[in-house]
């Protein structure tokens, strides 16, 4: 009983997951995210990060650099662009949360993944 009661858990937490990731550039608040999973807002923060270890903004802001990387390298989109296109309202933020990240700024970033590439 205490798996199938876990893994309902799991499912939930999944599905609010995948509204996440779909809208990962919008702003979205727990509220909404505790909705999806039909839990109230303390247990899906709770529940989400025991299984992702972490926070559902830490979570989004992830996806959001992990898609603004592949944007600027695969795109040859400018940084300022691609903060705005993956939901940041300040391109200096941007570039410090990406530099935390990814240990340096967006363009050195780049620019050393495509020597590494060529």
């Amino acid at each position: 009983m205490k798996m199938t009661l876990a893994n309902s858990y799991t499912q939930r937490v999944i599905s609010a997951i995948h509204t996440l990731r779909d809208r990962f550039a919008e702003s979205v608040r727990i509220e909404e995210l505790a909705l999806v999973a039909q839990m109230s807002p303390s247990a899906f923060h709770r529940h989400f990060k025991a299984m992702t270890s972490m926070t559902p903004l830490q979570y989004q802001k992830r996806l959001r650099l992990l898609e603004a990387r592949r944007l600027i390298v695969t795109d040859a989109t400018n940084v300022e662009t691609t903060a705005f296109q993956v939901g940041y309202e300040c391109p200096p933020q941007f570039s410090r949360e990406y530099s935390r990240m990814y240990g340096a700024p967006p363009r050195r970033d780049v620019s050393a993944l495509r020597t590494m590439a060529s």
